[in-house]
């Protein structure tokens, strides 16, 4: 271990950790203030500046340059290469709270490109990031920089959620409405943010009931029908979700997943042994109940048997 000027140290360009609670600096700025620096920080010399870059301990650095320390405890280690350098910054940095996931996406890309892999599962081994997490950078990469910038803005009351853009994703992205004539992808994105603001969209997992009645519609043929709708939603911020309700296409939905519990019930009944069931009172009474209540529901549609 060494000590070291904090103005001979910089930040490692490769910390996924780019955004910093402003609270949890100040906790930290008056504990180093009462004690000290007691971890040293992990850092190593590049060669080609002869600078000391951080690998672990970029936080302790900044408090340390607020409050005025003349010198920082390091524990020096070899230089790494590029990936070298991404991979030991997800290691160091996986179990660290309050990551914002725009930055680490960033990184994630950087690593993809250099070692030519998108495998999730893969890049999961290799960076020990959750294989959902990996996924959900890979959403947030396929938005333009405009709207990574809005996830990467330091002043977090301005700062757009990465969840916004992640249940967005599904929608923006669905197969068929990418061919409705007028969408626009980034035209979507723009009308979305300003419906969220309005509270036209309260919560972003109204995005998946967005995505659920596009694709009620689209399984009846309502294609048509959908995109005028979904144009009219886009366009108004008042406009909610229900909105895009098609009657027959949630009638048809509905449908299927009766049908799908009825199938399975009617292979548990038909498979009862009636003996062995002999006893099970509340069994029989209340399958009693559902076979009146199926034929009180098929008399007012007017089925007949047979039919």
């Amino acid at each position: 271990m060494k000590s070291i000027s904090p103005g001979k140290l910089k930040p490692n360009p490769h910390n996924p950790r780019m955004l910093f609670d402003r609270e949890d600096m100040r906790v930290l700025r008056e504990s180093i203030k009462s004690v000290g620096i007691l971890v040293p920080l992990t850092v190593y010399q590049e060669e080609r500046t002869d600078d000391y870059v951080i690998l672990d301990g970029q936080r302790r650095w900044i408090c340390a340059h607020d409050i005025g320390l003349k010198s920082i405890p390091v524990n020096l280690v070899a230089e790494p290469t590029l990936v070298q350098n991404i991979v030991t910054m997800f290691q160091i940095h996986k179990l660290r709270k309050d990551w914002e996931l725009m930055p680490t996406a960033l990184k994630l890309e950087l690593l993809m490109r250099e070692l030519k892999e998108t495998n999730p599962k893969n890049l999961a081994k290799l960076t020990g990031l959750n294989e959902a997490v990996i996924v959900r950078c890979k959403k947030l990469l396929s938005y333009n920089k405009r709207y990574q910038d809005m996830m990467l803005d330091v002043a977090p009351e301005k700062r757009e959620k990465a969840d916004f853009f992640i249940e967005l994703y599904s929608v923006r992205n669905d197969r068929e409405v990418k061919k409705f004539s007028w969408f626009n992808k980034d035209k979507f994105t723009d009308d979305m943010l300003i419906k969220f603001k309005e509270k036209g969209i309260k919560a972003v997992t109204d995005f998946r009931k967005v995505k659920q009645y596009i694709n009620n519609a689209v399984k009846v043929g309502k294609k048509a029908e959908i995109s005028h709708k979904l144009r009219e939603f886009a366009a108004q911020p008042s406009l909610t979700p229900d909105h895009l309700k098609i009657g027959s296409a949630q009638a048809t939905a509905k449908a299927g997943q009766i049908l799908k519990k009825t199938e399975d019930l009617y292979t548990q009944i038909n498979n009862i042994d009636v003996k062995a069931f002999y006893g099970e009172d509340a069994l029989w009474k209340r399958l009693d109940a559902l076979a009146k209540l199926i034929s009180k529901k098929l008399f007012a549609l007017g089925w007949r048997e047979g039919k």
